[in-house]
């Protein structure tokens, strides 16, 4: 940014603006929302207790692109006597992100974490490019960044540079940061200089069970966004929110925010401190690899709990029965609503450990089990609405009147699925987009959200509640423009083309809190989901059996190339599409014996 004007005759010549904390805390919260993005993951670790042989189970299944620099891509790496793991990585990334062993599995989700703060700085009045800290200015850095553009072209920028970090003018379009004549804010980013996550990765490739997992990660300290879960052959289970964050602790944010932090600190976890006051420095954990963040032994853990599961909601309901509690808020919250794929994750797993006996078949069975969690608690009430309607008719958003009376059978038909035969599924997934975007949870449900019954509420739909109407009338109306039958399919209208083919996909959306999360975006003129943006991607479900083998399947969704000409660029999709896995070869002797393998060796010319 530019510095703020210079003073005209000695004077500020207009009154400064100054931020909104009321629209910063929104903002803010908004910004920092992990279940707003269409990435994600859900992860899930089960201990020996809840297994049939006394073993670890792991199923993971992060929510990733499908197309771009984002993609997952698989591989077996093996240095004798050294390493040994298989798993998916990141385009680029030269270690495995998530994967397995001999010995243990792991995965990650998103965090919830908040990690980076604000300091709000106090400008010299003779000088908007000093600032003052116990009373001294203190000079900024001026740096000049040009970058090559397409086209041959440069672009060249000034940055201000303060002891807390850069000055910023926003952080996100909803949340401006104004540079004015008396203030200005800087960007504290402990991860701007952590290139610790190849070191992370590398070592959990090595690690030997969930302990080895904790130690790595704390160790080398790399991960500045996700979460860990993990289970080992000796049937123990890990969740952990080891991440690189800024050292804010709720007592250092009581003393020190500005009034603008003390409005966006308890909305999201992002900190606003006094930059003018040497007191309100970040300080130091002993066990902290780099001086300002949190060290490993603050992070949010639970170890050897029966079951671990994380759906990027905060650590808190890790385990419904074991709520994890007293971090700071930075990590996250406590206490507050649930994400609808939260609630039936917990659900779902909470289920399987209970039953009890559980081995890798179920895992499978969990990935495409695509129930809809919000169908179960809407559905009904959403049908019997449709039926009360006056004269089978509702209103649209356009003011037209329609006809919704055939949509109230198909509602209470439904199976409650995303399954590709699923019928209803597709109404009622563009009717609860429309009515959870239109209508506050307040006036959504009738039973509202108890801290001491998370799981389950809020629940029971608000048949009255006007937005009902509206929606069903959109949605009628917009099947209907596009030729598409209430009852339809669902994978008819949600699908991939792969090889000139139509392949149809299972999953749902975020809004309905189905596990294997599919988002796609609606095009009516191409028949509904063309194609898929991001969901479901490389997917694990791992055990052992005793030998040194770990037993495991898995699937990349989208396939290992993107290369259209390849012939591993549909082969996994159509996996997919018919909910079909991958045998994973990880011992030599299970390698040797596959049909497909083919060696090359390499060696040096000399």
């Amino acid at each position: 940014p530019a510095p703020a004007p210079a003073p005209a005759g000695g004077a500020r010549t207009a009154a400064p603006q100054e931020a909104d904390p009321a629209a910063a805390a929104a903002a803010a919260r908004e910004f920092f929302d992990t279940s707003r993005y269409d990435m994600g993951s859900n992860a899930v670790a089960f201990a020996g207790s809840t297994t049939a042989n006394g073993r670890g189970l792991l199923l993971g299944n992060p929510h990733y692109p499908w197309q771009g620099g984002r993609r997952f891509w698989q591989s077996q790496q093996t240095i004798p006597g050294e390493l040994n793991v298989s798993g998916g990585s990141l385009l680029g990334m030269p270690a495995v992100s998530i994967g397995f062993n001999e010995k243990v599995a792991w995965s990650h989700t998103v965090a919830t974490g908040t990690p980076v703060n604000l300091h709000e700085l106090t400008l010299d009045p003779a000088d908007p490019t000093a600032y003052l800290v116990d009373g001294v200015p203190q000079k900024m850095t001026r740096r000049t960044v040009t970058v090559a553009v397409a086209g041959g072209d440069t672009v060249t920028r000034t940055q201000w540079w303060t002891r807390y970090g850069p000055v910023v003018t926003n952080l996100g379009a909803g949340l401006p940061l104004p540079w004015t004549g008396r203030s200005a804010y800087a960007l504290n980013d402990p991860n701007a200089s952590n290139l610790r996550g190849s070191d992370t990765a590398l070592a959990l490739g090595r690690a030997r069970s969930v302990a080895g997992i904790q130690d790595a990660l704390a160790r080398t300290q790399g991960l500045p966004w996700v979460n860990t879960v993990a289970a080992d052959s000796a049937g123990g289970t890990l969740f952990t929110q080891t991440q690189v964050l800024p050292r804010i602790t709720d007592e250092l944010a009581a003393r020190c925010s500005t009034p603008l932090g003390r409005a966006t600190y308890p909305a999201s976890g992002l900190a606003v401190l006094d930059g003018a006051r040497g007191d309100c420095a970040l300080g130091s954990d002993a066990d902290a690899v780099q001086p300002g963040v949190f060290g490993p032994g603050r992070a949010p853990t639970l170890r050897d709990a029966p079951y671990a599961e994380n759906s990027n909601d905060s650590a808190w309901l890790a385990n419904a029965d074991r709520p994890i509690t007293g971090y700071e808020r930075i990590w996250g919250n406590v206490a507050t609503p649930r994400s609808m794929r939260t609630r039936g994750a917990v659900e779902d797993v909470s289920a399987m450990a209970a039953k009890g006996r559980l081995t890798v078949a179920d895992l499978q069975e969990q990935q495409f089990a695509n129930r809809a969690p919000a169908g179960d608690l809407a559905a009904a009430d959403a049908a019997q609405a449709c039926s009360a309607l006056p004269g089978g008719t509702a209103t649209a958003s356009d003011g037209s009147v329609v006809d919704v009376s055939a949509a109230c059978p198909v509602l209470a038909r439904w199976d409650r699925t995303t399954d590709g035969a699923s019928r209803g599924a597709l109404l009622f997934d563009r009717f609860w987009r429309r009515v959870t975007a239109s209508t506050p949870p307040a006036d959504l449900w009738l039973v509202p959200f108890s801290a001491a019954d998370p799981v389950v509420t809020p629940r029971t739909l608000n048949r009255a509640a006007p937005g009902i109407g509206r929606a069903l009338a959109d949605t009628v109306a917009e099947l209907k423009a596009a030729g598409i039958g209430l009852d339809t399919p669902l994978g008819e209208h949600q699908f991939v083309v792969r090889d000139g083919r139509k392949l149809p996909v299972g999953g749902g959306t975020e809004a309905l809190g189905v596990w294997n999360k599919i988002e796609a975006r609606w095009n009516a003129s191409a028949g509904g989901y063309p194609d898929v943006s991001n969901g479901s991607s490389h997917i694990q479900a791992v055990g052992w059996d005793g030998s040194s083998c770990p037993v495991a399947r898995t699937l990349l969704t989208y396939g290992q190339s993107s290369n259209p000409g390849s012939p591993y660029h549909a082969d996994q999709t159509r996996l997919f599409s018919q909910e079909r896995w991958v045998r994973a070869r990880f011992c030599e002797r299970d390698i040797l014996t596959s049909p497909q393998l083919k060696v090359v060796l390499v060696r040096e010319r000399r």
